[in-house]
């Protein structure tokens, strides 16, 4: 059996093969070769036959590719009506004399059926068919091919660009990408050939009408002249036989104009035709129920069939109603729950999600902040923040993660970075935090509190309040401005922590559109990705922003090929960066008020961290350095200076670490980042006797 279907498979598959050459040979040869009445019938009603078909197929199709081989087809049918239009113009012509069965039963059917053998009935009828076909389905069907193609040809391009996108970020695999960019080109090539299809449709629709006045002037003429008939002998025979002909031709081509204009008018490629249109016009309960009530008015008018509107409109009603119910039982079904987990069931990598890099979990007293349907602008202030950090700090942070927390208090919030909490507070909806920024003295009546951002003493007020503690001198902001704040505010004290593999990628991709040659021949020939995220981290952790990147690559550029430390290439880019980071911390004055240290203390740290056995410094001196440089640190505050600590170049990178846990304000520079258009004046000494 098996070697059976074997043999009977390669055959099958050349006969297939062989079919389009049969196919063609034998439409020619109808042309040209004489047929019998039978065999004419069996062929005007295998034409259509095949044109309902090709219907059938064109309403129920749901892809254009899926009837790809509609323009052959168009082309096949085309040729076969023409065919039959010759070899019955020739029976019609040789035998139209003898009566009207001369070209077979069908052709006799519809001349007498159809018709009721009135040739003048016949010719108006094939008039209005060829108007249908020709002017409105053909037409319409033909602009419809022609901006179709037009416009799946100029998108081609950009379908391509995004499979290759698609492929490069990994959402499809090769063999996806193939058989994406396959279909894209057949689609293409569809509606090219369904452009040229449809001049055979407007073509056949002409031949038609050109044949039925050759067969009816050339019939008429044959059968006075040759066959000594009467005029009315001739007009009943010969012109009842060419209209006949002319409609069994006309009503497949209407079919094939009809399926193509199927094809080319279909919009989307998830249903079919006869569905789509279902799902979209009669979905709408309230639509029914207008056109219900039209047609019941209508019916109402006296002198008007009322039966039939109101037939009609008692239907639409109906439909109606039982539309709706369907959609309000759809409605108020309850969900079905989720299947419960099976008991022992085996853990899978579904259960484990992902940790948030930035996370904000709130009580559910602060749901509302984050609820558009209730006026919630928490949201927009974080799109905002994310912003503003770009924007300043030179990188687009990565989305916060929202969610509603029943652990915390109803008004309290958590602020989490990478799983792990960095900030906590409560905000009070429909409440105001007015913080005191130094100088109001004024007593205010509410729960007094601290502003979680950045500490100072603050007080929740009513809404009364307002403009008195504005008058008073206070800061007063809402409750999402609160959480937006100490959102910025950690953001940037985690700037580094915040900058990860896959923003750094963003960034180079970024400021490669911007100075292409330059990102080239840097990153990653000179200095690698890993590499680039550690010098950025590095200038980040001090509070340098990143937003001048091009000059930080030209640097890298300048020094990656003889340094490798990652350290080294963050401090010669603050040196390349000094004008810049000066500027961040006092802003455009070009007189810069410092804190210095004693030369004997600074020679004591300089030695202790720079010794050759590693840096160790006394851990009582360390402690003494630290409470010293914070009481300097106030001392400028308070006189309106930032707090800036200038050291020798070699110990710059050590103090800053040293110092940034217990001053974390305070900013050290070393000698070499000071500009040469800035001038120094030191306004505190650590370490001096006072």
């Amino acid at each position: 059996m098996q070697q059976l279907q074997a043999r009977i498979g390669p055959n099958a598959k050349a006969i297939r093969a062989l079919m389009a050459p049969l196919v063609l040979v034998m439409i020619l040869a109808m042309m040209v070769l004489p047929l019998p009445p039978f065999a004419l019938d069996l062929l005007f009603t295998f034409n259509i036959a095949m044109a309902l078909m090709v219907m059938m197929v064109a309403a129920y199709m749901v892809r254009p590719l899926d009837f790809a081989a509609f323009p052959a087809v168009i082309l096949l049918t085309t040729l076969l009506r023409l065919s039959l239009n010759v070899a019955s113009t020739r029976v019609v012509l040789l035998q139209g004399h003898t009566g009207t069965a001369a070209a077979g039963k069908v052709i006799e059917s519809f001349g007498h059926f159809l018709i009721g053998g009135n040739f003048a009935v016949g010719l108006i009828v094939f008039a209005i068919l060829v108007v249908i076909n020709f002017v409105v389905v053909t037409k319409g069907a033909e602009r419809i091919a022609e901006v179709g193609a037009r416009f799946t040809l100029d998108a081609m391009p950009g379908k391509q660009m995004a499979i290759d996108a698609d492929m490069n970020a990994g959402l499809i695999d090769q063999n996806e990408a193939k058989r994406r960019r396959a279909e894209v080109g057949d689609e293409a090539e569809f509606f090219g050939s369904m452009d040229g299809a449809s001049k055979y449709v407007r073509g056949d629709a002409m031949a038609g009408l050109l044949i039925l006045f050759i067969n009816i002037i050339g019939g008429f003429v044959i059968g006075v002249a040759q066959h000594d008939l009467s005029a009315s002998q001739a007009a009943d025979s010969y012109i009842l036989l060419a209209v006949g002909d002319a409609l069994v031709a006309q009503i497949p081509a209407l079919l094939i104009s009809v399926a193509a204009a199927m094809v080319v008018s279909r919009v989307g490629k998830d249903l079919d035709v006869g569905s789509q249109i279902t799902k979209q016009v009669f979905s709408s309960p309230r639509s029914l129920a207008v056109v219900g009530g039209v047609l019941a008015v209508l019916g109402s008018i006296p002198g008007m069939p009322h039966l039939v509107f109101l037939l009609l409109a008692a239907g639409l009603g109906y439909g109606s109603w039982l539309l709706h119910e369907r959609q309000q039982r759809a409605k108020n079904e309850p969900k079905p729950a989720p299947p419960p987990p099976e008991a022992n069931a085996e853990a899978t990598w579904d259960d484990l999600q992902p940790v948030d890099t930035l996370g904000l979990e709130v009580g559910y007293r602060l749901i509302a902040l984050v609820d558009k349907n209730r006026q919630g602008d928490l949201l927009a202030r974080i799109k905002g923040v994310r912003r503003k950090f770009a924007q300043d700090v030179g990188f687009l942070p990565p989305p916060v993660h929202i969610r509603d927390n029943l652990e915390l208090k109803p008004s309290a919030y958590r602020l989490t970075l990478r799983g792990a909490i960095v900030g906590e507070g409560e905000a009070f909806p429909g409440m105001w935090l007015a913080i005191n920024p130094g100088g109001a003295t004024t007593p205010l009546i509410g729960t007094a509190t601290t502003d979680p951002a950045f500490g100072l003493p603050a007080t929740w007020i009513e809404d009364r309040q307002r403009e008195t503690a504005q008058m008073a001198g206070f800061t007063v902001v809402d409750c999402s401005t609160v959480i937006a704040t100490h959102l910025s505010h950690l953001m940037q004290l985690h700037a580094a922590r915040l900058l990860g593999r896959v923003e750094t990628q963003q960034l180079v991709e970024h400021v490669t559109k911007l100075a292409p040659k330059l990102m080239e021949d840097v990153v990653p020939k000179m200095v690698g990705i890993a590499a680039l995220q550690k010098v950025l981290q590095l200038l980040l952790e001090e509070g340098v922003h990143i937003r001048d990147m091009r000059s930080i690559v030209e640097c890298l550029a300048e020094f990656a090929a003889t340094v490798t430390d990652p350290a080294e290439l963050a401090r010669r880019i603050r040196v390349h960066l000094a004008p810049s980071i000066v500027q961040q911390i006092y802003g455009p004055t070009k007189e810069l008020e410092v804190i210095a240290m004693e030369p004997e203390l600074e020679r004591m740290v300089t030695q202790a961290l720079n010794s050759p056995h590693g840096a160790a410094l006394d851990p009582g001196v360390a402690d003494t350095l630290s409470k010293s440089a914070a009481q300097s640190a106030k001392r400028q505050e308070d006189l309106g200076h930032p707090a800036c600590l200038l050291v020798p170049d070699m110990i710059r990178a050590p103090m800053a670490r040293l110092l940034k846990r217990a001053v974390p304000r305070l900013k050290v520079l070393s000698h070499s980042e000071i500009p040469e258009t800035h001038s120094i004046r030191i306004g505190s000494i650590i370490g001096a006797a006072t």
